[in-house]
């Protein structure tokens, strides 16, 4: 007999882990969920002077500028800019409201320096920043995502070593009432 409540108890706590989740009412719903990120941002630089603000974004052997006031954060876009990289100079051509450089190869890991003359009409300043560049983190060194279904499974085994255990503590205190109130 006491078996059979044992296996009906645990049957019991089993459907209750692995029903299917609580869906939020109406009006208790939050939307749709902020989309995560796709992979790695690509490495930039940022360089600021009492005029203008510059940023570059790495993309291969591609660098594209974003020059803005630093006044009102207006985009500047008559501008001339050169930009040295590790020793190499290169000029940027305006496209799109933008500004881009073509390196001559993909740059390697490391720290790599940017200096920057930019002079937009009678205006003129030097900017410097560094592109901090890593190398690509491994696909196996990635986080272990846990979904509802591990923690579920965890959790009946949980219940099941609880219920284990609680059958073997009143089995252990029946034999010691039978001891206890059988004849000498």
């Amino acid at each position: 007999m006491r078996l059979t409540s044992f296996i009906a108890a645990l049957g019991l706590a089993t459907a209750a882990f692995l029903s299917p989740p609580a869906h939020a009412g109406e009006g208790h719903d939050h939307g749709e969920a902020a989309p995560a990120a796709a992979g790695p941002a690509l490495p930039r630089f940022a360089a600021a002077s009492e005029t203008f603000e510059l940023v570059g974004v790495l993309n291969g052997k591609q660098i594209t500028l974003y020059l803005d006031r630093a006044a009102d954060n207006s985009p500047v876009t008559d501008a001339q800019i050169e930009i040295e990289i590790a020793g190499t100079k290169l000029k940027a051509e305006k496209h799109e409201g933008a500004y881009e450089v073509a390196l001559a190869a993909e740059p390697k890991p490391g720290v790599l320096p940017v200096t920057a003359t930019v002079t937009a009409g009678t205006e003129a300043d030097l900017l410097a920043g560094e592109f901090d560049l890593h190398e690509e983190a491994h696909a196996d060194e990635s986080a272990h995502a846990h979904g509802w279904q591990e923690y579920a499974a965890w959790a009946a085994g949980a219940i099941a070593a609880v219920a284990v255990l609680i059958a073997v503590v009143r089995r252990v205190a029946a034999n010691r009432q039978s001891r206890a109130g059988a004849p000498a």
